[in-house]
């Protein structure tokens, strides 16, 4: 039997809401961008059970790293709860948008599925700060977009398309904060990785756009993300805090340039 704990203060917060505050991004970037493009009903819902299965995350790790341990305590209860509320709310969300449209939208979420099982692993590893393990979580996030477009009865292809450069853009993201935030607190971090994959992203929009796969536009996201990340790494006395509110302009404005572009 797990052990028994006497009653003790609960702090709701963070048993009910994200403590990565990043997280938000990578979940509101694919929904705003989705609906932009193929604002639909189904869409709405989607977004809905998508949100539902976000918050699931944080309640579902605490308590399942608590039953790793065979130990129960009050945080456990309240995790269980808004993990159950959480998970309830998002497949009847899920439900409802399937109801309402008579388009398959499933394939990028099932893709999408072993990457949020990676994640899931290394919460329960208490690895979710890796590398890997923020990098497949944010890439699994942006399927969202892709399904969103689906259940406008836009085409496959398309939606896998915006899927990858949604994936591109959280991918330097990623590297950069990370690659910043280090250097900020005066850690060894090398720079020139997050440069190539800066560099890497750039050349395979812009192939796509020499190829007519995708518009200039579009083509222009990764080329801001680069200057933003080589006038970021070498301007090293800005805030942390204020590092969070750059990222969430650069979100904002590369979902602009791809949907502005996307669109027909």
């Amino acid at each position: 039997m797990p052990a028994a704990f006497p009653t003790q203060t609960v702090r709701l917060r963070l048993i009910a809401l994200p403590t990565e505050h990043g997280g938000w991004a990578f979940l509101i970037a694919p929904i705003l961008t989705g609906l932009w493009i193929s604002p639909t009903v189904a869409g709405g819902w989607l977004s809905l059970a998508a949100l539902g299965a976000f918050l699931t995350r944080q309640p579902l790790k605490l308590a399942l790293g608590d039953w790793r341990r065979s130990k129960r305590y009050p945080r456990t209860v309240w995790a269980e709860r808004f993990a159950c509320l959480y998970a309830i709310l998002s497949l009847l969300a899920a439900s409802i948008a399937l109801w309402v449209t008579d388009h398959a939208f499933w394939l990028p979420l099932l893709l999408a599925t072993p990457l949020l099982l990676v994640q899931l692993l290394a919460d329960l590893r208490r690895q979710s700060r890796t590398l890997i393990a923020e990098l497949v979580g944010a890439t699994a996030l942006q399927a969202i977009a892709a399904a969103l477009l689906l259940t406008g009865g836009q085409p496959l292809g398309s939606a896998l398309g915006l899927w990858g450069i949604l994936s591109l853009w959280a991918l330097t993201s990623i590297v950069y904060v990370r690659t910043r935030l280090r250097l900020a607190r005066g850690q060894a971090a090398r720079r020139l990785p997050v440069y190539l994959v800066h560099i890497s992203a750039c050349v395979l929009v812009i192939g796509g756009a020499w190829l007519g796969l995708i518009s200039w536009l579009v083509a222009a996201a990764p080329g801001l993300l680069a200057i933003r990340a080589w006038i970021g790494l070498h301007n090293l006395h800005t805030p942390t805090p204020i590092i969070g509110v750059q990222e969430i302009v650069v979100a904002l404005l590369t979902v602009v340039l791809v949907a502005m572009g996307w669109m027909p």
